[in-house]
């Protein structure tokens, strides 16, 4: 088996904190602590289900990815084992790495841009008489210095993002907990979980459908997991670091997720106008002082740790793509310290234009980009499993000891990933809420699919795509 090549000369500054940190921050998103209510609404109680069963797929994705990782870190991670999987030197193999590595790289300039709009508009509840662009532009241009340092920056800043969202879910759980079960100052006469749970129609009031549906929608609250494999190129000790990271996430992704959930359904009634903030409403209900600016300042730091990474994964996913020959050459260029500064900018650039969008074209460009962003991440998804599928049976013969992390049940429950992402892709087309997100994603893959295919008709020409393709050069470790 060919091994991905380690073209680069990115520096090695992550250490196993910040992996570990990296991989929990990125599931912890601020769809968790707003979009869960738009599922509640829909589901009632039994969105607890949505999210089991969403977050069921993202753990066999996860262990996937970190079986890989663990036995091939690599510059692109998943977009060299896109390559390996169908043939590196086939077209069937370029194909599926050049569609994972742009899809991926579309999703985090999206999520860039997206997330420097609600960003702006948080930091408006605290000053609503500066201009929401203004706050935009002094969040991009921060958080792009930052990359721009070196990864150690990126991964210090993310680690401590992350340890303040993870801090403020257990707190949470905990808090929670005491206030359901009776035993929270103030709580009173508090009914248990399940006598709450079961009021206002019951635990499933909507039927099964809204739950399936509501699976479907919470399917981008936990993209960002993966992030941690991208950055094990550039970690200490990357097997280990990309083990335990994995390992990390898989444990308490679904404690963090369900637990708060449960507790939220348990103390906001599923029907009630405070379900739109759905953390805020149950702080408030348990009276905790000042619970709008505590969670509002909780949410800014979900979205500046998403903003954070979105500029992180998309600059290293834009620096392994050059390697390949496809993207420029150009954009491979590092500084002394390691960083890609040229792909972080084509980034941020990315960003900016996306973030003029929201501005003068709301209802059409930029609704275009926010709707089929969510789309592409699940067919990165549906690639990785394929890969792994694909992968593991020639780790198995050609290179078994390096299989530190294996993916259980191996062939049967990538198969149930496989099955439950094509289902969820099939059941958008049936939902109305998501047929919009649907075609939108659709149809960004097939601009990719022209571009593919005019790229090839350069090459045919000089052997390039744009300008060139890089030499390989180990890390520097």
């Amino acid at each position: 088996m060919q091994e991905p090549v380690n073209g680069s000369e990115l520096k090695c500054g992550l250490k196993q904190r910040h992996m570990t940190m990296i991989a929990l921050g990125g599931v912890i998103g601020a769809g968790l602590f707003v979009g869960s209510g738009v599922v509640i609404r829909q589901a009632g109680p039994a969105a607890i289900i949505s999210f089991l069963l969403t977050g069921g797929l993202v753990v066999l994705v996860m262990r996937m990815l970190g079986e890989m990782a663990s036995a091939m870190p690599a510059v692109g991670s998943f977009y060299e084992y896109a390559r390996l999987a169908f043939g590196e030197r086939r077209k069937s193999g370029e194909l599926a790495g050049f569609l994972t590595g742009w899809m991926y790289w579309y999703f985090w300039v999206i999520v860039v841009a997206v997330e420097t709009v609600a960003g702006a508009h948080l930091v408006q509840f605290w000053l609503p008489d500066v201009p929401a662009w203004v706050i935009g532009l002094v969040l991009l241009v921060t958080l792009t210095l930052t990359n721009l340092v070196s990864v150690g920056s990126y991964g210090e800043f993310e680690f401590w993002f992350a340890s303040v969202k993870v801090a403020a879910i257990i707190v949470f759980l905990f808090v929670g907990t005491l206030f359901v079960l009776g035993m929270w100052p103030g709580a009173g006469q508090a009914a248990l979980p399940l006598a709450s749970i079961s009021a206002n129609g019951g635990f499933m009031p909507n039927g099964i459908g809204p739950v399936l549906s509501g699976a479907v929608a919470a399917t981008g609250f936990y993209f960002g997991a993966e992030i941690v494999t991208i950055a094990a190129a550039e970690a200490h000790e990357p097997e280990r670091a990309v083990a335990k990271a994995t390992n990390s996430v898989i444990t308490r992704v679904l404690v963090f997720y369900a637990g708060s959930i449960l507790l939220v359904v348990a103390i906001v009634p599923w029907n009630s106008p405070g379900m739109a903030t759905p953390y805020v409403s149950a702080l408030e209900a348990m009276r905790i002082p000042g619970a709008a600016h505590l969670m509002n300042a909780i949410i800014l730091t979900a979205v500046l740790s998403a903003l954070n990474s979105g500029l992180y994964a998309a600059s290293r996913m834009m620096f392994a793509l050059t390697r390949r020959g496809d993207a420029p050459r150009a954009l491979a260029k590092v500084n002394k310290r390691g960083v890609p500064v040229r792909a972080i900018l084509m980034g941020t650039l990315f960003g900016y234009v996306s973030v003029v969008m929201s501005y003068i074209s709301p209802d059409t460009v930029f609704a275009f980009l926010v709707n089929s962003y969510g789309t592409v991440a699940i067919f990165v998804y549906l690639l990785i499993a394929l890969s792994q599928l694909k992968l593991r049976a020639r780790l198995e013969r050609d290179a078994p000891g390096k299989l530190r992390v294996k993916m259980w049940c191996f062939p049967y429950l990538t198969w149930v990933a496989i099955a439950g992402m094509i289902s969820i892709i099939v059941a958008m087309a049936f939902i109305p809420d998501q047929r919009k997100p649907l075609w939108f994603g659709v149809a960004s893959v097939a601009v990719l699919l022209v571009v593919f295919w005019q790229r090839n008709r350069w090459r045919k020409g000089d052997g390039e795509f744009g300008v060139g393709r890089v030499e390989a050069r180990p890390v520097r470790r």
